[in-house]
């Protein structure tokens, strides 16, 4: 390496990119010379540095050979330090994974952020899978990560990046195997991508290819995935030199030469604790990183970087299933690109007759030794012989330190070793892509497969390169095979990523999983549905054949209130206060949508544990509100069986119903304490304490606000309708706890004194009705007005809304509504009843379940035949005895008058008449 004159074509590029960006402040030589220097101190350094990319099928397969040639005692990874906790589980796992750290809450970073969560894929095809699965194999090589902890990748992330990335209106959402690690951040070993835009250009533009990943495939890794190993070491040397001086931005330097630091530090304290020689230590970084300008590269320093200090955070770890879409999505390669290298890595495999290191799964042949570690294959000085043997026959040069000067130059532009193959295999590319292509609706023959040949030779040339490429192949099928329109789902570029590998899922196994994800498991096994299995699972339940399937049951619903119907989705069933299941039936996705699981295990042990802290958590914020409570407190009597939970949330709601000075939840806080009214007055036990207190705080708080509610336009009617039926329903009760009704009848009678808007009115004369303080002649009078007057008839519609949300506490309104709609359609003229009759049916529509009331008085009051009509008289116009009033539903008898003041003075006895008849709240 000490003379690069040979490399006159490599040479040739390097001036492009220097005459383009370095200027007169670098010259030409001096940057040539700083590469070769960085390649010869890297391959001096007495620590063995190999250089990898991230998910290089050359980089893994140079690391099975290096590693079955010269075990190492110790493993060097880069990778974050504290992620190697959930390396031991990679054993019951199904390729690819991501290593992940998980933090649900934190005070050290901003609010936005959390959860926070870190993923580190793996894939067969990645040199760090090979040595972690080798040290997993082998208990006398240890396996240690340098990189810095998750907790300084936040750290050291700038704001703006964590920030989520807007969509424009041109790009489509990812799929859902794209999203697989959610909002995580990614790292990745031998992170490679130039990341300064005008070299990336420059450098795409030249090798006539659209991605960098292109480049990569086409310059680099065809040509070095054959060489021999030393040969490897310094081309990765000098293409991660090129790319660290030309490619990176100041501000990405400045974070790579802060994990080059922490690294060497880290790396420099462990070989001084240990004792070990250098020699038989390995480091794996990526190739960038060998070409590090800090003063702690290499041993020979004894400069050590003073670690920070971590967060109070607290993180916790394991795995989560990956796909090559969302490692590809992750890091912003493009479609394809990790299928590409897996099915490159396979062919090689083949090629070169490399066993690569693989784990097998607890309970299969191997097993685990006493210390839980899989045990080590069968002979290993026969597999590192007939390795050896094989890595000589391939690489004559192979126990060659220093090659030929000329040796980077051959082997960055030779052309593919296995030519033949590669010709051999774009024959079957060719004619299987139109065999997919008739599958799927395309219209195509045996001379499209000849056309996409002969397209591909064409464009290889066109682009400089003597055999076509993969991407080659996907722009002549695109070309010769794709249509206007799409047949079915799938284009033809889809239709190829399918053919060179397509997506690829993996799992976590059940003795890999989190101890909350393992209980879910067993919970359900009773099912006797393949929880692993990524189809849809259909799980039937009768309940009076099999009453045990009532506790998963239980957990479903528990699982569907987490994690909504993505992963379990009931299709029959409900879960209700009071109701009895007898059926149910659910469907089933927990094996392919395991991630949500895995993430839920980091809250707690079981789902039980979570669900309480989920609750306590919304009860207890700062910004929760008296509905959010009672939500809560209704939700930990579905599904949790903790009176103590419900009680505490209850006097939660209590005391926030206390602090509210609006009435914006009220119709919701009505509905729903009504709801748990009746369903305590149906158990044993009766009314707890806490709901007597929510009702006997709820009628004055809410009496209390009646008289600004009124006055207030930023109230709306419905707000106000939620307040009086919580008032008038559960009045009785209100009364029979101690509440006093003379605080209603003052605010009511404050109300009256403000001019409220229209829709307001009919909730006000609703009120003052029922208690006794308007008559229900002055409401009429003031109506048959209203319709006389032509300036005033615009506004009935909004008068009428405010009856209409009024039935919800007072359904004997109905009869007085059927009046007045009968009146209006009667005798008010068309010409001015045309026009605001659009805005009187956009009143009506929003209150469908009310209106239920109103067309049962309307059935009862109108005949039921049209002949019946020409000697029916409306009960409105009845003549009546002098000074008794006409009540709704018509005139009363003297007994029934008597009757009904009875009735009313006994307001207890009466609401517990109704409740007997099932007229709650009537």
């Amino acid at each position: 390496m000490s003379s690069l004159s040979n490399l006159d074509v490599l040479q040739d590029q390097l001036l492009a990119a220097a005459e383009a960006f370095a200027g007169e402040a670098q010259p030409l030589g001096e940057l040539l010379a700083a590469m070769a220097g960085d390649v010869e101190r890297a391959t001096a350094e007495p620590l063995e540095i190999f250089p990898v990319c991230h998910h290089s099928p050359a980089s893994a397969l140079h690391m099975v050979r290096r590693l079955r040639d010269r075990p190492p005692q110790v493993i060097y990874l880069e990778m974050c330090e504290d992620l190697l906790a959930a390396v031991p589980y990679l054993a019951d796992c199904k390729l690819p994974v991501a290593l992940q750290a998980f933090a649900a809450e934190t005070e050290a970073f901003p609010a936005g952020w959390s959860p926070l969560s870190v993923v580190a894929p793996l894939t067969e095809a990645s040199a760090e899978y090979q040595a972690m699965t080798y040290a997993l194999q082998r208990p006398e090589t240890e396996l240690v990560f340098v990189d810095r902890a998750v907790d300084f990748v936040f750290q050291w992330l700038p704001l703006e990046e964590r920030l989520p990335e807007r969509l424009s209106e041109e790009e489509e959402p990812p799929s859902e195997e794209a999203q697989m690690h959610g909002t995580a951040v990614g790292v990745e070993l031998g992170a490679l991508e130039p990341t300064f835009d005008r070299f990336l250009a420059f450098l795409l533009r030249n090798a006539n290819v659209r991605h960098f990943a292109e480049w990569w495939d086409q310059y680099v890794e065809q040509a070095i995935i054959g060489a021999d190993y030393a040969t490897y070491r310094q081309v990765m040397f000098l293409v991660g030199s090129l790319l660290r001086r030309l490619g990176r931005r100041d501000e990405d330097l400045a974070v790579d030469r802060q994990r080059e630091q922490y690294m060497w530090t880290r790396l420099k304290e462990h070989l001084a604790g240990s004792g070990l020689d250098p020699a038989d230590a390995l480091y794996i970084c990526g190739a960038a990183h060998s070409a590090s300008d800090v003063a702690e590269f290499g041993l020979g320093s004894d400069v050590l970087w003073p670690i920070p200090q971590r967060t109070s955070t607290h993180w916790l770890y394991g795995l989560l299933p990956s796909s090559f879409a969302a490692i590809e999505y992750q890091f912003s390669h493009p479609a394809g690109t990790v299928s590409l290298a897996e099915a490159t890595w396979q062919k090689s495999l083949r090629a070169i007759n490399v066993r690569p290191f693989r784990l097998e799964k607890p309970g299969r042949a191997g097993g685990k030794d006493a210390s839980g570690r899989v045990g080590a294959f069968a002979d290993e000085q026969v597999t590192r012989k007939l390795a050896a043997s094989q890595a000589r026959k391939l690489s004559p040069q192979s126990s060659a330190l220093s090659p030929p000067s000329d040796a980077l130059l051959h082997f960055l532009t030779r052309s593919p070793a296995l030519a033949e193959a590669d010709q051999e295999q774009l024959l079957r590319w060719c004619i299987e892509i139109v065999a997919l292509a008739r599958k799927n609706g395309y219209l195509a023959s045996t001379a499209d497969s000849i056309a996409i040949y002969q397209t591909a030779l064409l464009l290889a040339n066109l682009r400089n390169r003597s055999h076509p490429s993969p991407y080659d192949f996907q722009d002549a099928a695109v070309t010769c095979l794709e249509k206007e329109r799409m047949p079915k789902k799938r284009n033809v570029r889809q239709l190829c990523h399918i053919l060179l590998g397509g997506d690829r899922i993996g799992s976590v196994g059940y003795t890999s999983l989190p101890p909350l994800a393992q209980n879910v498991y067993d919970r359900l096994a009773p099912l006797n549905v393949n929880l692993t299995a990524r189809t849809n699972q259909r799980a039937l339940m009768d309940f009076k054949r099999r009453p045990e399937l009532l506790p998963c049951s239980a957990v479903l619903w528990r699982l569907n209130y987490l994690l909504g119907d993505q992963t379990v989705q009931p299709i029959m069933g409900e879960r209700s206060l009071g109701h009895q299941p007898i059926q149910e039936s659910w469907e089933i996705r927990i094996g392919k949508y395991q991630g949500p699981l895995i993430q839920l295990a980091y809250e707690g042990v079981t789902i039980e544990q979570v669900l309480e802290q989920r609750l306590k958590k919304a009860a207890f914020s700062d910004e929760a509100r008296a509905n959010q409570v009672l939500v809560a407190a209704e939700a930990s009597l579905l599904y949790l069986t903790s009176l103590r939970l419900t009680r505490e949330l209850g006097e939660r709601a209590v005391y926030l119903l206390r602090q509210e000075t609006s009435a914006e939840d009220a119709p919701a806080i009505f509905d729903r304490v009504r709801r748990l009214v009746h369903y305590y007055r149906a158990t044993p036990a009766g009314l707890p304490e806490w709901i007597e207190a929510f009702v006997t705080t709820g009628y004055s708080h809410y009496a209390t606000l009646l008289p600004r509610a009124f006055a207030d336009r930023g109230t709306s009617p419905e707000q106000i309708a939620g307040m009086l039926g919580f008032i008038f329903t559960l009045e009785s009760l209100a009364l029979s706890l101690g509440c006093s009704r003379s605080e209603l009848l003052i605010a009511v009678g404050q109300a009256g004194q403000v001019e409220a808007d229209p829709a307001k009115m009919g909730l006000l004369w609703t009120a003052e009705w029922l208690l006794k303080l308007r008559p229900l002649e002055e409401i009429r009078a003031f109506f048959d007005h209203v319709l006389a007057n032509p300036l005033l008839a615009p506004a009935f519609p909004d008068y009428l809304n405010g009856f209409i949300l009024a039935l919800g506490f007072a359904p004997q309104m109905a009869a007085f509504l059927v009046e007045l709609l009968s009146k209006v359609f009667a005798a008010v003229p068309d010409q001015v009843l045309l026009p605001w009759l659009p805005n009187l049916i956009l009143r009506l529509r929003p209150h469908s379940l009310v209106l239920q009331a109103l067309m049962k008085e309307a059935a009862t009051t109108f005949p039921n035949t049209l002949a019946g009509f020409e000697q029916w008289q409306p009960p409105w116009t009845r003549t009546q005895p002098a000074g008794e009033e006409t009540l709704p539903g018509g005139e009363l008898s003297d007994t029934e008058a008597a009757v009904q003041a009875l009735l009313q003075s006994q307001p207890a006895a009466l609401q517990a008449l109704a409740w007997l008849l099932n007229h709650a709240g009537s």
